[in-house]
């Protein structure tokens, strides 16, 4: 085989496993989030187990701060106006804020229960995902204690989220 042959299975072998740098203009701090953005969880198309009923909107102020080592793998965190901090990671080209919220769930007989918080989202521009977008779209799901309250499944509740940069 020749060193042109070679050459070129190498390049395609490259393209095929993703070992070709994207462009230094694409992305410079990967798809990375810093700053203050204002987050809002769309409380009128909540969906509880699976059926539409309306929670209050929550609006709030997020400051975040992110690094990536490369365009797969993100690490961050978030600081809410409300009072909580939370880890933050980039997975599957979208973003994941997970913590507790203790108390969450009230019982008939009294007691509480936690509830377990993932917020989703990804950049996005008209109708398509855009890295470079200030604003950034997806869920805030939130999923009680399976058992708590006597019920064998968790309450779920999943409310459209939207997060746009302030500064």
């Amino acid at each position: 085989m020749g060193v042109r042959s070679l050459t070129t299975m190498g390049g395609c072998l490259s393209i095929a496993l993703g070992l070709v740098a994207a462009p230094a203009w694409a992305m410079p701090d990967g798809p990375a989030l810093n700053g203050t953005y204002q987050a809002v969880s769309k409380g009128d198309w909540a969906r509880t187990d699976g059926v539409y009923r309306d929670q209050l909107p929550v609006i709030s102020t997020w400051s975040i701060e992110s690094v990536c080592e490369n365009y797969q793998s993100c690490t961050g965190r978030v600081t809410s106006d409300q009072g909580w901090t939370a880890d933050m990671y980039f997975q599957t080209q979208s973003w994941r804020v997970r913590r507790t919220i203790p108390g969450w769930q009230q019982c008939p007989d009294g007691t509480v229960s936690s509830g377990d918080q993932l917020f989703i989202f990804y950049p996005y521009t008209g109708n398509e995902v855009d890295i470079a977008s200030t604003t950034l779209v997806g869920e805030d799901i939130t999923a009680g204690v399976p058992g708590a309250c006597g019920r064998g499944y968790p309450v779920e509740i999943r409310i459209p989220f939207r997060l746009t940069k302030l500064s």
